[in-house]
């Protein structure tokens, strides 16, 4: 099943969950027919949105609200912070088109700062799914859980079977020696062909599919900086505050130390462009993942 015929069949078999968008359906067209009143769509409005979704969920409700990332993560921050994080309220927050999915759309519409923003809300869970099959996967879980949730919507097909999601576990999809790639979401897809490829030159190579940055598997994380010679974050967003700061944040809790080269976007937005065309210039193919973590490899053998 693809995401609207999952949350969907979610809904059918539990009258709390309310749908809500703000004009975004690209995801959910169908649902109005199906849910009636069970449908909200507020218009362009992600303030408002989110403060009737607060009070519907003060009266039992499970909303899942929609829309772009960019947007819901920013515009409607305070109403998240204050309506829905302070009180702990179950609203799931459906960003459609995060990071590098957005692809041709210039800065107002990137949303590479939103993992930062929303994983700093108490409570506030966040997850990345590598593809759509991912997201299905994980979706009943997230639905089903009493916080509040943030998830990086990510709509790309893929052939790639899952494990099943286990609350706040990671998936691990190889372990290594030499160097062990960490990545979610979009990117996923790329750092699987890369780890093919640096296995090809002769490397051992883990890889985790992260998929829930909050809460954090924190111990397969120590227990990879224990086992690897080098570490390399992927993400489609800011350096600051995404995977990389999470890593440090980890490191430095537990007084523990391993090589880190990261791959994110530095101190600047991505250049608009069609979405293999940004994954080129920012360097984010499989060739170049590959390239980098070579070359970082190679330079702590020289140290």
């Amino acid at each position: 099943m693809n995401y609207e015929e999952t949350l969907t069949e979610l809904a059918k078999k539990d009258e709390r969950i309310v749908v809500m968008t703000a004009e975004n359906r690209a995801l959910i067209r169908n649902m109005p027919a199906i849910l009636g009143q069970r449908f909200i769509d507020t218009g362009i409005t992600e303030q408002t949105m989110i403060g009737a979704a607060a009070g519907l969920a003060l009266r039992g409700r499970i909303p899942v609200v929609h829309a772009l990332a960019s947007f819901l993560t920013m515009r409607a921050f305070e109403f998240i912070r204050t309506d829905v994080g302070i009180a702990h309220l179950p609203v799931k927050l459906c960003g459609y088109i995060p990071g590098f999915l957005s692809d041709a759309n210039g800065p107002t519409h990137q949303a590479i700062e939103d993992i930062s923003i929303l994983r700093g809300i108490p409570g506030m869970e966040v997850y990345a799914p590598a593809d759509e099959n991912d997201l299905v996967a994980m979706l009943p879980t997230i639905i089903n859980s009493p916080n509040p949730a943030y998830i990086r919507i990510n709509h790309k097909k893929s052939d790639y079977k899952h494990e099943q999601y286990i609350p706040g576990k990671t998936e691990v999809i190889s372990t290594g020696d030499d160097i062990t790639l960490l990545t979610y979401g979009l990117l996923f897809e790329n750092s699987l062909k890369a780890k093919a490829i640096l296995e090809e030159q002769g490397y051992s190579v883990g890889l985790v599919n992260l998929r829930s940055l909050k809460p954090i598997d924190e111990e397969l994380i120590i227990n990879i900086a224990n086992e690897t010679d080098l570490i390399i974050t992927i993400e489609d967003h800011f350096l600051t505050g995404g995977l990389y700061s999470i890593l440090a944040e980890i490191f430095l809790k537990n007084q523990i130390s391993c090589p880190v080269f990261p791959m994110a976007l530095r101190e600047r937005w991505f250049k608009p462009a069609l979405l293999n065309q940004v994954l080129a210039f920012e360097e984010f193919t499989p060739e170049k993942i590959a390239e980098h973590a070579e070359r970082e490899f190679e330079s702590i053998l020289v140290l």
